[in-house]
C-alpha cells in the first residue's frame, strides 16, 4: 500500500467512496427541496395578497359600557335551574319502577348571602329534585325548596355553596319605570347559559296570567329577546339594578316574537321576603286588583293620589264594603287614599300597611268616588283570596 502523499510539510488525503456518495446524496436533497419549493410558489403562492392593517376603533359607547358593566356586575349572580320529576317505568307485566327524569331547565338569580335562589314557580312546576349551577362552578348543587307562590309565578330555593359563589343581585324599583328606559336580560334560552339580550320598556302595567290561572299585575312588557329557558331570570335597568324577573313570552311559535313579560321587581321583594319568612304568602288582602294613581298609565287622567280599584273582586272584602270598580271604564273606580289612617298613595304603601295586619282584622278605608271622600270599614281576607 502506498503511503500518503506530502506537501509542504503536510499530508494529503486521498477522498474516500463513502464520503463521495454522501456529498452526492446531500446535493440531490437540496435539488430536490429546491424544486418543490419552486413548485409550491406557483401551485399554492405563500402570499395571496397583503394583510390588511388595523383600523383602531377608539372608545366604547357610553350605551356600550353601561351594557358591558351591567353584564358583568350581574353574571355572577346568575344561574342555572335544572328540574327533575319522577316518573313510573314498566319493568315487566307486573312490575314498575320511579326513576327521576330531566323535566325542564330555567334561570335563577341569588337573593342573598344566606343562599336563597330566586326564580319562576313553573320552572319547578311538578318537579322533585332541583340543581342549580352557578357561574364558574365546575359542578350543579343540589337545592331545597323554600316556598312557592304560584299566584305570582314566584319561587325561592336555598342551596349550600362556598361564601364567594353567593353574589346578591342588586336590587332596584319598577315603581318609577319609563317606557322606553333600557333594559336588558340574563339567562340560558335553549341551554345556553349567561345569554345578554337587550332592548326597552315596551309598555307597563300589563296583567298575565299564572299557572294557577290567577292574574299577576302591573307586569312590565319588554322586547328584549327571552326564549325558553330565560324564565326566571333578572331583568335590569340600565344600572344593572334588578326591576323584574322575566316570565312569560307571548309568541305563535314559542320562541321570542319581541314581547315578553317579567313580573315587577317591587312585587318580587315582598312576595320573596314572604317566602323566605313564611314559606307561603301569608299577608291578608283587601281583595281588590289596583294601581298606583302616580303610574304612568293613569297619571296623564290626572287622578287623586292612592291606588285606582279597577276590580273589586266580588264576594271580597272590599266589595261587601261597598267600594266598587269602575266596570267598562277602568279609570272610574274607587281612589283609595288610606288604609287604616296610613297612605296608601302607592302598590308598596298598600302592601306595607297589610304586612301589620292579618286576616280578620278590621281597617277602615278612605277612598274617593267622584271627587268626594268616603270611608268604609273592611274586614280582611286570608290571602288565598286573590287581589291585594
Amino acid at each position: 500500500m502506498k503511503s500518503p502523499q506530502t506537501m509542504n510539510g503536510g499530508s494529503v488525503g486521498v477522498e474516500s467512496p463513502q464520503s463521495g456518495r454522501t456529498l452526492n446524496i446531500l446535493l440531490l436533497l437540496i435539488a430536490v427541496g429546491l424544486a418543490g419549493f419552486l413548485l409550491s410558489e406557483r401551485i399554492w403562492p405563500s402570499r395571496i395578497g397583503e394583510l390588511r392593517a388595523i383600523t383602531p376603533r377608539g372608545d366604547l359607547a357610553d350605551w356600550e359600557k353601561s351594557t358591558i358593566e351591567s353584564f358583568d356586575q350581574a353574571a355572577p349572580s346568575v344561574v342555572g335551574v335544572t328540574t327533575s320529576r319522577l316518573v313510573e317505568r314498566r319493568i315487566n307485566f307486573v312490575s314498575t319502577r320511579r326513576e327521576s327524569v330531566p323535566q325542564g331547565a330555567g334561570t335563577g338569580f341569588v337573593w342573598d348571602q344566606q343562599g336563597h335562589i330566586i326564580t319562576n314557580f313553573h320552572v319547578l312546576e311538578n318537579g322533585h329534585s332541583f340543581v342549580v349551577k352557578f357561574h364558574g362552578m365546575a359542578k350543579s348543587v343540589q337545592a331545597a325548596v323554600i316556598g312557592f307562590a304560584p299566584e305570582y309565578d314566584l319561587a325561592v330555593l336555598k342551596v349550600d355553596v362556598p361564601a364567594k359563589f353567593l353574589v346578591p343581585i342588586p336590587v332596584g324599583s319598577s315603581d318609577d319605570l319609563r317606557v322606553g328606559q333600557s333594559v336588558i336580560a340574563i339567562g340560558s334560552p335553549f341551554g345556553l347559559d349567561h345569554t345578554l339580550t337587550t332592548g326597552v320598556v315596551s309598555a307597563l302595567g300589563r296583567q298575565l296570567r299564572s299557572t294557577q290561572d290567577r292574574v299577576i299585575e302591573d307586569v312590565i312588557q319588554t322586547d328584549a329577546a327571552i326564549n325558553p329557558g330565560n324564565s326566571g331570570g333578572p331583568l335590569l335597568d340600565s344600572a344593572g339594578r334588578l326591576i323584574g324577573v322575566n316570565s312569560a313570552i307571548a309568541s305563535q311559535t314559542k320562541s321570542s316574537a319581541g314581547i315578553g313579560f317579567a313580573i315587577p321587581v317591587d312585587t318580587v321583594n315582598w312576595v320573596v321576603a314572604e317566602l323566605i319568612a313564611n314559606g307561603k304568602i301569608t299577608r291578608p288582602t283587601l281583595g281588590i286588583r289596583g294601581i298606583g294613581t302616580g303610574h304612568r298609565i293613569v297619571a296623564a287622567w290626572q287622578l287623586k293620589p292612592g291606588i285606582l280599584v279597577t276590580e273589586a273582586l266580588a264576594g271580597g272584602p272590599a266589595a261587601k264594603s261597598g267600594i266598587r270598580d269602575g266596570g267598562d271604564n277602568e279609570l272610574a273606580g274607587d281612589i283609595i287614599t288610606r288604609v287604616d289612617g296610613k297612605r296608601t298613595q302607592s302598590v308598596a304603601e298598600l302592601r306595607a300597611v297589610l304586612e301589620m295586619k292579618h286576616a280578620g282584622d278590621d281597617v277602615d278605608v278612605e277612598f274617593i268616588r267622584d271627587g268626594k271622600g268616603f270611608t268604609t270599614k273592611v274586614t280582611l281576607a286570608p290571602p288565598a283570596e286573590t287581589g291585594r
